[in-house]
């Protein structure tokens, strides 16, 4: 299993957040809106040029900034694809 940015994420692929790189206050603004270590995390797109990334969490659909999403580690799950 690879970690990487959420940013760098494919389209469509499914991964657990391993760990959150920011403040109390940016941890929590995430944890606000499901977004914690341990959570699994599909990502649904991304907007070219900076703009939003668009994840499903709990059965939500959240949009985050690129600058968030790029603070963001995730490890893709086995069956995601290559």
């Amino acid at each position: 299993m690879i970690e990487q940015l959420l940013a760098d994420l494919p389209v469509g692929d499914e991964a657990e957040i391993v760990d959150v790189r920011g403040g109390r206050g940016f941890r929590s603004r995430l944890a606000s809106m499901g977004l914690r270590k341990g959570q699994i995390i599909k990502k649904l797109s991304r907007v070219g040029w900076g703009g939003p990334v668009v994840v499903v969490v709990n059965r939500a659909q959240v949009a985050i900034g690129r600058g968030m999403s790029r603070k963001i580690v995730v490890r893709r799950n086995h069956g995601s694809k290559d």
